[in-house]
């Protein structure tokens, strides 16, 4: 089939007008496995596609546009970038929105893969050629990779900037339409991951513009459009850099993500869950909660509620922010530390532990899978395995095999044998009889089956 393909791409650079071996070409290529024309890639010459694709012929271009997306899927992106700058080049200022598409969508493909990238990278020319190639687009594609291409470096931040293109998005981000604002703010938080771009950001007061947005959210009806993007964007920006530091100098940050759990809307919720679990994911960040003293007790009571009563999806999502809260790594297991996740943990819900154990007997595996996940965080302070132990039937339960029937929730239940198994003081507080019974379950991996001994009976048939 593979062999057809090349022979009719053959014929179609010899002739002058190939029509009919487009029509043929087209339709084999749907019928032709992608692992057979990668074996075939570097056999495959594209030139006279993309020449075709000057011609002005509708069908030819559309044509050539589906054959060529088949087509360079079975390339690597490597490939892709030194053997077809030139054709890409030509693509992005194409007339056709089909062809720029196609063009960009490889752009992409080359700016994700570490080895192709610097293909462009270390061609100053093309990288320029692609930025302002962009710059012309407002296709949020174009929008994406000039993200995309910003992050890689501090040099491709900068030819974004010189051609204006990223001033543009932040134009944007700061303008009147709150649909368009809340796709920027998903880029600019893109950017943000990456150290020369959160400088930038800082550096041209974007930041503190985020911020003041959030600060007038109150008075614009339309705000609930784009405040989750930026209480994320901050989420985000905390952890990366300090999460003191930005509470400190954007406390209006923290008193939405606070106010946001109280929202009757179950999105908003969900953003300020996300951003407290990720806020509260490292140490200096759990710190900057505490510091808040009784309110953040009244928001881990919100979240026990949701927790228990939201719906499937926001419950799993209060499951993982309580998992990211409670744990500590036994490096940083201070007395004061532990002190902490365990007021945390009670404030939870009157009896916690039953709370998340009661959640891990539901039948919904994601479900039961996030509250095993959660007592997979505490296995490995103390104060958590007193209360695991005191608790009647709760050692049978963690090694019991019969609970857990698909393999998420025996990998989870795994998970937290071994953070049980491996801690420190686990023989000290469960005792040596509980602890063999874990080091056994261990041993014997996630998906052991107790063979069923089967016993003959004399005068049976």
């Amino acid at each position: 089939m593979a062999a057809q393909a090349l022979s009719l791409l053959r014929e179609v650079a010899r002739l002058e007008a190939p029509l009919e071996e487009l029509r043929a070409l087209h339709s084999v290529l749907q019928a032709v496995p992608l692992s057979e024309l990668r074996e075939q890639a570097t056999e495959l010459r594209l030139g006279p596609l993309f020449s075709l694709l000057n011609e002005n012929h509708r069908e030819k271009t559309t044509l050539c546009v589906s054959i060529l997306e088949r087509l360079l899927q079975a390339m690597e992106p490597v490939h892709v970038a030194r053997n077809l700058r030139v054709d890409l080049q030509r693509g992005l200022t194409h007339p056709d929105d089909s062809v720029k598409i196609l063009t960009l969508s490889q752009v992409g493909r080359i700016v994700e893969n570490s080895d192709a990238v610097t293909e462009i990278l270390n061609n100053a020319e093309l990288l320029k050629q692609i930025v302002y190639c962009l710059g012309g687009e407002n296709l949020s594609v174009a929008k994406t990779l000039i993200v995309e291409i910003s992050s890689v470096s501090p040099e491709s931040l900068n030819y974004c900037t010189t051609s204006g293109l990223v001033t543009q998005l932040l134009r944007e981000l700061t303008g009147e339409d709150v649909l368009v604002r809340a796709t920027c703010i998903e880029m600019v938080t893109s950017l943000a991951y990456t150290h020369h771009g959160r400088q930038y950001l800082a550096q041209e007061g974007v930041i503190d513009q985020i911020s003041n947005i959030i600060v007038g959210a109150d008075s614009d009806p339309f705000s609930s459009f784009y405040l989750p993007g930026f209480v994320k964007f901050f989420g985000n920006l905390a952890v990366m850099d300090s999460p003191q530091q930005i509470c400190e100098r954007y406390p209006v940050f923290v008193e939405k993500v606070f106010e946001m759990t109280e929202s009757q809307d179950p999105t908003m919720i969900g953003v300020a869950v996300d951003t407290v679990g990720i806020l509260g994911s490292n140490v200096e960040g759990k710190q900057v909660l505490q510091k808040t003293g009784t309110r953040f007790e009244r928001l881990l009571m919100r979240i026990g509620h949701q927790a228990k009563n939201a719906s499937t999806e926001l419950k799993i999502r209060c499951l993982d922010a309580v998992s990211s809260l409670l744990y500590l790594p036994p490096e940083q297991q201070t007395d004061d530390l532990l002190r902490m996740t365990e007021s945390w943990f009670s404030s939870l819900s009157r009896d916690s532990l039953e709370l998340f154990r009661g959640i891990s007997s539901q039948p919904f595996p994601e479900l039961h899978c996030a509250a095993l996940k959660v007592l997979t965080a505490i296995a490995n302070q103390p104060w958590a395995q007193k209360l695991m132990f005191n608790s009647p039937g709760f050692v049978e339960y963690v090694v019991d095999r019969s609970v857990e029937h698909d393999k998420a929730s025996k990998d989870a239940k795994y998970e937290l044998v071994k953070a049980l198994a491996n801690s420190k003081t686990i023989a000290e507080i469960f005792g040596n009889p509980s602890y063999l019974r874990l080091r056994t379950y261990l041993s014997e991996g996630p998906y052991y089956v107790k063979p069923v001994s089967t016993t003959a009976v004399e005068g049976a048939e």
